[in-house]
């Protein structure tokens, strides 16, 4: 049932949000496309896929939230509202600012400002991705019990605050998009560099939100910053195969073959890019973009268009200002500006990122450049208690043997 599977992992989404839209309760929808798959393993084992299976699951899930809610008690009372709601409604709406997709609606209602980002990430793999509980709580290391109850929350919360199924007005619609944006990055980087997991890399939710990234830009084609994001995604994502070798080891990025990055991902990242920046309305995600891109399209480490990079980060600062990103920033400098003065500049953001380990290990770099070896190798064990990936850990060590072995 390999087309099974495939037709399920595509339409998914679509369908909750169509049944969401209609029925305004998330469990009902769910339960319903829960009962019409069971449907469809049996009828269609016995008489094949039918031609429009996307048409046959809602028709059938449709009909099945139709039964729950007659065997409910109030059915009479509502049985009007909910026929009403069930109707597929093909009239198309004439304002210039609709997008006539209910996924996207459903994007925004799981992504509403009113739910925490860790309930936002859940429900929108549960009910856009089709990720089981299960699945979301492994990503996330938490208890299938934990993960339950998180997105019965946030149904819970959407119900009771009366959170409408619909696209915020004009004027909110930038604002809350930048919630949905943060969600399906959060989504990624959890994906991309795990914080705390035996594996760096966990790809299913790097692929899971990229396709996310791709969904929102077809219904939202203008929308800079989402081609911006998507082109951030693609690009990192690109040299997911050269960041860790056979025994699962990380690599670093001046250490890793670049002939295993992915061409066509940097090609449709860049293109991306390319159309975004064109628009000339400049966000973060662009400006990240941006800095992977450079860092994708050179031929070597050495050859790194650091200084461009600085000052892309300069620009990042302005419009989100961050110790991490001021770190990233000092980081590329230290290739083109003397690692004491590099040094100085990232003492300053100590008290910032006491519990940052990454910053410890930039620290170690720069006094391994200065040639003080017992002081990187101090700062590398403070990265060593803070850093809870495994992964990552295993490598911290092997540059304590590397560069430090007998210091004490």
């Amino acid at each position: 049932m390999n087309s099974f599977n495939s037709i399920i992992k595509k339409d998914w989404g679509r369908i909750i949000a169509l049944l969401s839209n209609y029925l305004h309760d998330l469990d009902l929808a769910e339960d319903a496309m829960q009962d019409a798959l069971e449907s469809a393993l049996i009828h269609w084992r016995k008489n094949g896929i039918p031609k429009n299976p996307q048409a046959w699951l809602l028709t059938t899930a449709k009909h099945k939230a139709l039964d729950k809610i007659r065997r409910a008690r109030n059915f009479e009372s509502k049985k009007k509202d909910y026929l009403r709601l069930l109707q597929l409604n093909e009239s198309n709406n004439k304002e210039d600012f609709f997008i006539a997709d209910e996924r996207l609606r459903l994007i925004f209602t799981c992504c509403h400002p009113a739910l925490a980002k860790s309930t936002s990430v859940a429900l929108t793999l549960r009910l856009l991705g089709g990720l089981t509980t299960q699945e979301i709580a492994s990503a996330y290391l938490v208890s299938a019990q934990t993960m339950a109850q998180r997105i019965v929350r946030g149904k819970r919360k959407i119900k009771k605050a009366g959170i409408s199924y619909v696209l915020p007005e004009k004027d909110n619609f930038q604002l809350r998009l930048g919630r949905v944006l943060t969600v399906i990055y959060l989504i990624f980087n959890e994906g991309y560099c795990a914080a705390n997991n035996t594996k760096l890399i966990r790809q299913s939710l790097c692929v899971e939100a990229i396709r996310l990234g791709t969904i929102l830009l077809n219904l939202c084609p203008q929308e800079s910053e989402v081609k911006g994001l998507l082109s951030l995604l693609l690009l990192h994502d690109s040299r997911v195969k050269a960041r860790f070798n056979s025994q699962g080891d990380f690599i670093s990025l001046e250490k890793q073959d670049r002939s295993l990055w992915n061409k066509l991902q940097i090609k449709q990242g860049a293109e991306l890019l390319k159309s975004a920046l064109g628009q000339k309305s400049i966000g973060s995600y662009q400006i990240q973009a941006a800095i992977s891109a450079l860092h994708c399209q050179a031929s070597s480490f050495k050859k790194t268009d650091w200084h461009q990079i600085v000052l892309l980060y300069e620009e990042l600062l302005k419009i989100t200002p961050s110790s991490i990103i001021k770190l990233n920033q000092l980081m590329a400098k230290s290739h083109i500006a003397p690692a004491q003065d590099v040094l100085k500049e990232l003492n300053e953001l100590e008290e910032q990122l006491l519990k940052y380990h990454p910053f410890y290990v930039a620290k170690a770099e720069l006094l391994v450049t200065l040639k003080k070896p017992d002081e990187a190798y101090r700062q590398i064990k403070k990265a060593l208690r803070l850093c809870q990936n495994s992964t990552i850990k295993s490598h911290l060590e092997s540059k304590l043997k590397l560069f430090y072995s007998g210091i004490e």
